[in-house]
Formats: structure tokens, C-alpha cells, sequence
């Protein structure tokens, strides 16, 4: 699709550009994800005065963005740009109406999150590393609490000293999304891994460093590079997949969820307000099954 120039922006999208910038503060990288939005439009319509635009325009537009193989969440967002845009036009009274109101994206399939086996989970996780590498406790620590725990990155990332990790009681403490808190317990191979790196964590934080997991610096470990130490790790351990923080998370709910059955249970650990939000891992559940079944089933594949 032809991008064009910021200079070239109708005076209109380029006042409420201004706006988003200099009244609502909006971050560098929303804005800029709005322009391009806003070019796909300025492209599609070829030239046509954007106040000229109807429903029926808008619909030709989606329709195209959905043939150049757009997905249906990147429409939506697409989508959600525009409607931001002509509203503001309309309210200002420049604008009949916003030809945007009630247009919707393509439904897109929705994607399954990616866990490993318990298999490869082992294999991550006990592989051997590279005994050069002061940070070796660390890692492994950190992973063996995501796995075990359930945790998202920004849950970890944020754990400090102090009583939210009680190892004697096998229990660690967090604040997730919407600020709630909850409380969910910490295995035993996590706990000796942490244990471990306790054992040694004071020989690379700062005296006043109150962060569980530090860096080379000695300061309280960013999430890129907890991703990046674990994206490593894998790398190291020969596993052939990429792995991620909140695949360790999928693969906790996924085997927990295999092994009991109770969704509600793995609803409260996860901290997902809704038990909707949890049902995706029935879906994968189901295809562990239904792996089991093919190649199980006497009556599972047609014959040769």
C-alpha cells in the first residue's frame, strides 16, 4: 500500500493529530501507529475529500484491507483510528456525521496460546548450561517460579525481598492486573531454586537494591531482559522453539488444567477476572486429547 507523506496530511488530520500530541500527551508510538492508520485511509480513498466519505466507502475499505490479508484485529485497529478521527471532525461541527459509526472488522480466528508439553518443559528447565555464566541460579530460579507459579512477566519483574515470597509457607504474592492481588503457592523445584539464588543474589545486588532478581548492575531486572535471558536459555538447551515468559504462564495453566480438570481453581491462580478468559485452555486441553486419540484409537485414521 502507497504511505504518504505527513506534509501531505489534510489540515484536518493533521489538527487532531496535533491534539492527540500536545493536549492528550498520547505516547510517540500511538501516534505513530496512527499515522500510518490514517495513511491506509488517505491511500484507499485515493484522493477523494475525506468529508466526501460515506458508510458505504468505509465498508469498500475494510473489504480491501481484509483482501491484502489483513487480519481482522488489525482492521479493528484500523478501524478504531478512523472512528476516533471523523468523530472528533464531526463534534467539531466541520462534519456531518461519522461515516465510521457502526462499520465492524472481519472476525478473525481466534488464536490459541502456545504452551509447551510437559516434556519440553522438563527439558527447558533442567537442561544443563553454561557453567561460565554467573547468572545460571538466577535463570533458572526465575523460570522455575514462572512455571511453577503462574506469574506474568510484570508480576515477576516486580517481586522484591520481603515477605511476598514466603518460602516456609510455599506461597508468593502478587499484584496483577487491576491492581489485585493474589496469592499462589510456589512448587518445590522452585523453591530450591530460589533458595539458591538467594544464596548467592548478594554478590551482584546493590546494598539498597530491593528487587528479587538484579542485573549485572545490580538493579532490579527489566522485562526485556528476563525475555531475553530466557529466549537464551532455550536457545541453550537445544529445545528448537522459542520460548517467552507467557508461554511458561500457558504451559502452568495448560498442565495444571490437564492433570485436574478444575478451571476455577486455575482461574483464581491465574487471576483472570473472568472464567471465560481461562476457558481457552479447555481448547487446548482438547487438542492434547484429541492428540492422545489419533494415535491411540484403533478407528482414529481411515486405513491405507
Amino acid at each position: 500500500m502507497q504511505t504518504q507523506d505527513e506534509a501531505d496530511f489534510p489540515a484536518p488530520v493533521q489538527q487532531w493529530l496535533d491534539m492527540l500530541a500536545f493536549e492528550r500527551r498520547l505516547a510517540a508510538l500511538t501516534l505513530q501507529a496512527y499515522r500510518r492508520d490514517l495513511r491506509a485511509l488517505l491511500s484507499l480513498s485515493a484522493g477523494r475529500a475525506l468529508e466526501n466519505l460515506s458508510p458505504h466507502d468505509i465498508r469498500r475499505y475494510v473489504a480491501r484491507l481484509h483482501a491484502q490479508g489483513l487480519s481482522g484485529r488489525s482492521i479493528a485497529r484500523h478501524l478504531s483510528c478512523w472512528r476516533g478521527f471523523f468523530g472528533w471532525w464531526a463534534k467539531s461541527g466541520a462534519l456531518g456525521a461519522n461515516p465510521v459509526v457502526g462499520i465492524r472488522p472481519p472476525k478473525s480466528p481466534k488464536a490459541l496460546p502456545q504452551a509447551l508439553s510437559p516434556d519440553q518443559a522438563a527439558a527447558l528447565l533442567d537442561a544443563p548450561q553454561a557453567a561460565n555464566d554467573p547468572f545460571i541460579t538466577r535463570d533458572r530460579a526465575i523460570f522455575e517460579l514462572f512455571y511453577s507459579s503462574g506469574l506474568r512477566l510484570s508480576e515477576l519483574a516486580s517481586l522484591d525481598l520481603g515477605p511476598a515470597l514466603d518460602l516456609r509457607e510455599a506461597e508468593v504474592t502478587v499484584t496483577g492486573k487491576r491492581n489485585k492481588t493474589r496469592t499462589v503457592p510456589v512448587g518445590a523445584q522452585a523453591r530450591e531454586a530460589i533458595a539458591a539464588w538467594l544464596a548467592e543474589r548478594a554478590k551482584h545486588a546493590r546494598a539498597d537494591e530491593v528487587a528479587l532478581f538484579v542485573n549485572t548492575r545490580g538493579a532490579r531486572m527489566a522485562p526485556r531482559s528476563i525475555q531475553q535471558r530466557l529466549a537464551l536459555w532455550a536457545q541453550r538447551s537445544g529445545l528448537g522453539v522459542h520460548v517467552h515468559p507467557h508461554m511458561l504462564r500457558h504451559s502452568f495453566a495448560t498442565h495444571l488444567l490437564q492433570s485436574s480438570g478444575d478451571l476455577r481453581a486455575v482461574q483464581e491462580l491465574l487471576g483472570h477476572e473472568s472464567i471465560a478468559t481461562t476457558q481457552i485452555y479447555t481448547h487446548l486441553d482438547f487438542q492434547h486429547l484429541a492428540k492422545v486419540y489419533d494415535a491411540a484409537h484403533p478407528r482414529a485414521r481411515k486405513k491405507p
